[in-house]
């Protein structure tokens, strides 16, 4: 029986970790290698060597759509949480929980390897090192949560001439902190996701020219009428109409309104039409002091900045253990090594989605602990290699659907909320959950770890939304009558069809 568990990093990850082990009474020990939690959003100065996020980063979803799914974030907090703000929350839930005497910091895991009798034991002997030496630990599950920004992605052999010719600087996001050092300098940002957009419209009021490799969608933080784009696109009806609707439709309806109505909001479009950044193609070669694109142009660079995303590596892992995933599709629902004897190995964090990666995260653990402590079981070998296969078809190139994968890991936890019966049992509820955002605390409706405050935190996920934006009193009654109204019609209009889609259209539906 898993009694002891071990717990790799202390990041948003393994905090949700080690209070989903005490939640199910395990024995969680975690392991940190800096001084303090956070992982990535704890910002350094100093360690460019330890991956940071950089000093302007701004979350990509919102406080609502982000929180652990029994601990709200404040109500004065803003929307979009600057780094210190997200490592303030996680400061208050580790307290609230009572995590960080769990947390051994400054502790370096060396080695993760299967005893001798790992078939019948399934333990793990976990060597790790501080300042006074070395230690050996005998562990009966381990939850790796060290995520998957590790490995910085640098493709210098695509770039011809970049290490043989180039005297300029190049460097990974990993190593950027803030505008200091860039002043005056001529800069080429390689990749434009997330963080290529953030680095190059912080450059443009620093440097002498930014210009990102093109192209990509540009979507904003906020939807066409103000409020958090995730908090009105990630619904469990935007989910029903995915699941019936042809792909090429929904894809159509996502990118043909969506982008187009909210990249106007964004600083990226502006910074592009004064000038400051310049979208360019291709690198085809650099020289000396130039970049030649695949257009024909030639531009001089001083810098060039690599926002070309992060592999994983898990070193301290033996071999044997490390080859059986090399990516995170080989993990059965980007969790389990399958073809290990016992279940007793989980990654925690590692997976790529179209919403809060926290809030999968915690949904994993909450799943990984469940297993752990006896209270579910994992398929056969045979169908765990089954579905991977289906879902590296699918996959290819794309992030998981958010509600889909909360919702296929909640329903194997025993908590994924029963929509038809909250609309008859709790219409004001029922209403909330099937037409709202699908916000983390639906999962804690029913079942195990089921929290008393879910229905509250649900019903009221607007007034925090408008909390910090709250400027002067309104009249709460006319604003509750209008949303009143507006909730009634949807519901008028979309529930016949929602309560009967299951019956009647799934037979037609794509599967």
């Amino acid at each position: 029986m898993v009694r002891r568990v071990a717990v790799i990093g202390a990041g948003a990850s393994g905090l949700a970790s080690i209070k989903c082990c005490l939640d199910e009474g395990l024995e969680p020990t975690c392991f940190e290698q800096s001084e303090d939690i956070g992982g990535l959003w704890c910002y350094d100065t100093v360690d460019c060597k330890r991956t940071s996020v950089y000093r302007s980063v701004i979350t990509n979803t919102s406080k609502e759509m982000s929180c652990f799914s029994d601990f709200p974030f404040p109500d004065n907090f803003p929307n979009f949480l600057p780094h210190h703000r997200l490592l303030e929350y996680f400061r208050m839930y580790a307290r609230h929980f009572g995590l960080l005497q769990h947390i051994r910091f400054q502790t370096t895991v060396c080695s993760v390897r299967k005893r001798p009798d790992f078939s019948t034991s399934g333990q793990w002997d976990v060597v790790t090192e501080t300042k006074t030496g070395w230690e050996s630990h005998v562990f009966d599950a381990v939850m790796i949560c060290t995520g998957r920004y590790q490995e910085p992605l640098l493709p210098l052999a695509s770039f011809p001439g970049l290490e043989t010719r180039f005297r300029g600087r190049y460097l990974h996001s990993k190593e950027y902190r803030d505008t200091e050092g860039f002043q005056g300098k001529r800069v080429l940002v390689v990749g434009l996701g997330n963080s290529g957009g953030d680095v190059a419209v912080e450059l443009s009021r620093a440097a002498a020219k930014v210009r990102p490799r093109s192209s990509t969608w540009v979507v904003s933080r906020i939807s066409s009428h103000g409020f958090p784009l995730d908090m009105v696109t990630r619904t469990r009806l935007i989910y029903f109409l995915e699941w019936l609707l042809p792909s090429a439709i929904m894809k159509r309806i996502r990118f043909g309104n969506t982008a187009f109505l909210d990249s106007s909001r964004t600083k990226l479009p502006f910074c592009l039409l004064s000038g400051t950044v310049v979208l360019k193609p291709a690198v085809k070669e650099f020289t000396e002091s130039s970049a030649i694109f695949e257009d024909g142009t030639k531009e001089n660079v001083d810098v060039v900045i690599f926002t070309t995303g992060y592999g994983f590596s898990f070193p301290f892992l033996e071999d044997s253990v490390r080859s059986l995933f090399q990516e995170s599709c080989s993990l059965y629902k980007s969790i389990f090594p399958p073809q290990l004897e016992k279940p007793t190995l989980a990654i925690i964090g590692l997976i790529q989605l179209m919403g809060s990666v926290m809030v999968g995260a915690e949904m994993q653990a909450r799943w990984v602990t469940s297993i752990f402590a006896g209270f579910n079981k994992l398929p056969p070998i045979s169908r765990m290699m089954a579905d991977i296969s289906r879902k590296k078809q699918q996959l290819v190139n794309m992030r998981m659907g958010f509600v889909s994968y909360l919702d296929d890991i909640a329903s194997r936890t025993g908590v994924k909320p029963n929509v038809p019966w909250l609309l008859l049992s709790d219409p004001r509820l029922g209403l909330a959950v099937a037409f709202g955002p699908c916000s983390p605390y639906q999962y804690r409706l029913r079942g195990r770890g089921r929290w008393s405050g879910a229905r509250g935190a649900i019903l009221t996920q607007w007034q925090r939304v408008l909390e910090p934006l709250r400027t002067r009193v309104l009249d709460d009654s006319l604003a509750g009558s209008t949303g009143s109204s507006w909730l009634g019609l949807l519901a008028l209009l979309l529930l016949p069809p929602f309560l009967l889609s299951w019956r009647v259209l799934r037979p037609w539906a794509r599967p």
